[in-house]
Order: structure tokens, then sequence, then C-alpha cells
């Protein structure tokens, strides 16, 4: 019987291994892999080469043994749509990256806007050291590479974390210009398809058994600052907490941008916090079902902002750490929801771009933003379900251990012992220290506003338990409070934006496109025009009625059996109704 061999073929969607035995043709080797990838046979095209030169086909009569295909070879498959050269792949990816990845994903604007930047850091001429001209270059004024880590060192504050696409063109700027290089998405689970033994657990071989993970801090980040367009947005969600002392949570909206600062950044702009349904105490948070998310998010979508972060309030754990491995799980599971979309990855996305921002007091009493994500590895961990938090000891976390039902991959981290040697240690426990990437948060020294800034706003949706309601009386309070004769600023809310959306008297989800499209562009014309139409008109009138139908505010006397709010001066006050009886006195 002819000896079997692996091949190992990779296409957008993933690397397979194929069976196949060294006399086999490769028309016969073609048949089994569009069986195992669902193509038809006419329908892709495989290349010995990673620049799709090689080709495999299936008239040749050639064996795989005299195509000089062995055991362990990867090959390369290509849609027949993405057989020919792509340009448009070329004109996205880092200058010099012949990578295979996922050429029809579509990136985020920043991302196809840094990957078509320079990058270099450019220096001028030493004038005590450099020895040429002004035309010349020589190691002390050359222009550094983006990721130079010796520059990031130096930098004040210093930066632990070169910026992703920084990471990228280190990956690329080598010899080989990233011929080998793919951002392969970690995975802790079996693969499937291996029929040479019984599933999991009663069998498992090399081929199909997850690598064994040794955690590293990672040199990386994904965002490199979070910045608030102004202090009020920040205050205004700490308004919840001042109030209460119970945690609070809020989804973050804004954009991705350039972070200038360091090479290639990316930087995460606030302009609004959405507050989704929630029970809070002062040790704990709960998330309830919001039916108005998906709303919430195209509203924002019109309004050119995107869920960019979440943002919660939070205590500090004394001095030894700062986040429980809890929150590490719970960051790690919204950053899987929210993947960065990546053509240079076989799997169309690698990493997140969302991000954490944690409120919190500290030492000097004051009120400070920490931002962070987890890495790519906690995010695989958390995503397969082999992390687990510790409840007597929350800064540590815990690698699961193999049962009958799940196979965990061996986690392990380095570690310095007491005598100063670098030790393996296994996941069991883990320090979260190993799993966070701290980030930048920041206010700008001169504030930005997206939305409009009053001394009365519209009040923020669901907070109830402060007596802050969103209804027609508290919109008709808020128009008579703000009598700007632009109506632009006046409705430039986010929160009321929200509410004529998702009120449920008069819900504007259908017509309001004319006015978020003014709020957008900052266009006061639009904004006369929408505020001309019926559906404003209606908006009016239901605010009118609503004040008419208050309860009235008459003088009354105070009388000793009934216990009143207010002071009274001589007997008589304008006051509501007697808290005791319900009557006006």
């Amino acid at each position: 019987m002819a000896e079997s061999i692996i091949i190992r073929v990779q296409s957008p969607d993933g690397v397979k291994r194929i069976t196949a035995t060294k006399r086999e043709t490769a028309a016969t080797f073609l048949k089994k892999v569009a069986k195992e990838f669902g193509f038809q046979n006419n329908g892709f095209s495989v290349y010995i080469n990673r620049n799709k030169t090689g080709e495999i086909t299936a008239s040749s009569n050639k064996s795989l043994n005299l195509l000089k295909i062995k055991h362990g070879d990867l090959l390369f498959l290509f849609p027949s749509s993405l057989a020919g050269p792509s340009s448009e792949m070329e004109m996205s990816v880092p200058p010099g990256f012949k990578g295979f990845g996922t050429p029809n994903v579509v990136e985020d604007e920043i991302d196809q806007y840094l990957s078509k930047q320079d990058g270099k850091i450019y220096r001028s001429r030493d004038p005590q050291l450099c020895r040429h001209g002004p035309l010349g270059k020589c190691v002390h004024c050359v222009p550094l590479e983006p990721f130079d880590e010796d520059y990031l060192n130096h930098l004040e504050p210093p930066v632990k974390h070169m910026s992703f696409h920084a990471y990228i063109r280190k990956l690329t700027g080598g010899a080989d210009k990233g011929k080998f290089v793919a951002l392969e998405n970690i995975s802790c689970k079996i693969k499937s398809g291996c029929e040479g033994h019984l599933p999991w657990p009663n069998g498992i071989c090399t081929k199909c058994q997850p690598s064994a993970i040794t955690l590293n801090r990672q040199k990386y980040r994904h965002v490199d600052n979070i910045m608030f367009e102004n202090h009020t947005v920040a205050d205004r969600f700490l308004d919840f907490w001042r109030k209460t002392g119970n945690q609070h949570f809020g989804y973050l909206y804004g954009r991705y941008t350039e972070h200038k600062d360091i090479p290639l950044g990316i930087r995460a702009e606030v302009a609004a916090i959405y507050e989704p349904p929630q029970i809070g105490t002062q040790n704990s948070l709960e998330l309830l079902e919001d039916p108005k998310a998906e709303v919430v998010d195209e509203i924002a979508a019109k309004l050119g902002l995107r869920k960019v972060l979440r943002h919660l309030t939070a205590k500090r754990w004394g001095d030894t750490y700062f986040l429980s491995s809890e929150e590490c799980i719970t960051a790690g599971d919204f950053q899987n929801k929210h993947p960065n979309m990546c053509r240079l990855s076989p799997d169309g996305h690698f990493g997140s771009k969302f991000v954490t921002a944690v409120a919190t007091g500290g030492p000097d009493n004051q009120v400070h933003f920490e931002g962070y994500q987890v890495s790519n590895q906690c995010m695989a961990l958390v995503r397969d379900e082999c992390l687990l938090p510790c409840k007597d000891a929350p800064e540590l976390g815990y690698a699961k251990e193999s049962s009958s039902e799940q196979y965990v991959p061996d986690v392990f981290y380095k570690d310095v012992d007491k005598f100063g040697n670098e030790i393996t240690q296994l996941a069991r426990p883990l320090p979260v220290e190993y799993l966070i990437i701290d980030i930048t948060t920041t206010f700008p020294k001169d504030p930005v506003y997206t939305f409009s800034i009053s001394q009365n706003p519209f009040p923020i949706e669901n907070r109830d338990v402060l007596g802050e309601t969103q209804d027609f009386h508290s919109l008709a309070t808020y128009l008579s409070q703000n009598t700007s004769s632009v109506f632009l600023d006046t409705i430039s809310d986010f929160h009321l934006l929200l509410f004529l959306v998702t009120n449920e008297v008069m819900p504007l989800q259908d017509s309001i496109s004319l006015l978020l499209e003014a709020v957008r562009t900052r266009n006061e014309e639009l904004a006369q025009t929408w505020k001309r139409s019926e559906q404003w008109a209606t908006i009016e009138q239901l605010c009118s009625d609503s004040h008419s139908t208050q309860l009235p505010v008459v003088p009354w006397i105070l009388y000793p059996s009934c216990i009143l709010a207010g002071a009274v001066d001589d007997g008589v006050q304008t006051q509501p109704p007697c808290r005791a009886c319900g009557r006006f006195h």
C-alpha cells in the first residue's frame, strides 16, 4: 500500500489538511481539495508558491511525487475570482507585502489610510554628530522605522507597545518582504475532520490536537490612545456614580482617527456615551437586555459614529492590582464580539479595536481614567471557554483543565524565580497582568463638540433610579429652557435624538434621516427644513399637551396634621399637593 502523506492547503477560509499518496495524480488530488473546501472542480486554482506561481492543473498526469510535493508541504488555494493578480490587494497592504490573506474584506477607513502611509520617522541633520553635507544621510539622521524600540522607549512618556500597523511593517520589513507572514488567529479547539481515531474523549492525535499556549506580553496594540472630545461627555456619565455610589456602564460612540504622537498609531475619539439598561451596586454590575441596542447603533452610524469602546466605573482593588480576572474575561468577550477586520488574516479578522475605559478613584482622591485591552491570546482563551476567574483571588485567572466534554490545551506563562532565573509556570493560576495592554486616556487642550452643550441638558436614558426620565414633559422642559435662535444647537443632543427615535408615543425612526444628516454636517438650513415638517409639529403638540396635563401648582396652607415638603413663609407657600393626604391645602 502506498505511503500516505498530509498536504496542507491554505485558502481564504483557513488551512485544511488533505490526505493523499505520493503516487496520486494531480487530478485526483484536486478532486479531494474541491470536496474538502466545497468548490466545483473549476471554481478554484491551487499553486505551489504563495505568489501564484507553480499552478497545479487537473490536466496534468504527473503524480505528486513528480511535482515534488512532499509530506507536510503547504499549497495555496485561490477561488476563481481571486486566481489572477489582484491589484486591489496590492494597493491596500503595506509596501512589499505579498502574504496570503483575504483581499475581499473591507477594512476600516483608518486602516486603509494607515496602510498607504510611509510611517518612517524622519530626523533632521545633527550638527554635532553628522559629518556630511545637507543632502547626505548617516546613522545619526537616517529615517527610523515605525517599530524602532529605542525610539519608542525614549518618547515622553515611553511607549511600551508599538502600534498595530507598525507591527505589520516589522513583519514585512525583512529580506523576504513578508512572504511567509500570516496573521493567524489562535484556536484552542480540536480540529475537526480527523478520521483516524474516535472523537474526544475517546481519541486525539497530533494532527487535530491544538498546540500548547505560552502567554507572552503582547508587543503591539490595536488602539494607542483614547480621547474624550470634552470634559462634559465624561462628567455627565460620572454624575450617576457621584449621586449613587453604584457601579455604572456605558457604550462610548465616536470614531477612529490617526494618533500622530505614535508612528502609525490609532486613536479612539469619544463623542457620546449611551447607557444601556443595567442594575448596579457598589460592588457589582448586571447588564439587562436592551431592545434598543440595534436602533442606537443605526442612529450613531447615520451621525458618522460607531461603538468604539465601553466605559465603566470601578473601584481599585488595593495597591496590588487594578483589574480582576472576571473583568478581563468580560473585556475579552466584548472584543470577540467586535473583531478588527484585517485583509492580512486568512480568517478576515485579527484582534479587536474595542477598548475598555475605567473611571476610578486614585490615591490623590481624584477621578482617573484608565484604558486597556486584553491581548489576542486572552481573546482566544475567552472565545474557546478556556479561562476562568478565581473567586478567592480576583487578581488571578485559571486555565481550565480538560474534561470529557472539552479538551483544553496546556497554558503556560514565564516568570522569574527568587534566584533571578526565568521559569515556565502552568497557568493554574495565572496573573492577569499577562493579559492586559494599557492604553493612555486623554482630554484635548481645545475641546471639540460633536453635539451641543447646554446648561440644562436633556435627561440621559435609563436613569429612572435617579428620578430622571425621558418623556415629552422633560422634552417640553428642555425646549423651554433652551431657546436658542439656532435650531441646530437646540436639537444637537445625542440623548434627545435617541429619544425622538425610540419613544413609544411617536417614534421618528423612518423620518429623522434629514435631521441626523443636518446634525452630522452641522447644516442649519437642513435642520430648519426638518423643523417645518409635520413630524416636528406633532412633537411640539405632544409637548404642549404634556404641560397641560401636569397637576396645577396653587397656594396652600400648612395644616399641623399633614407632612409637607418645603419651607413655609407666614403659613402660605406655592407647593405641590400634600405628601400625606394628596390634597391641596
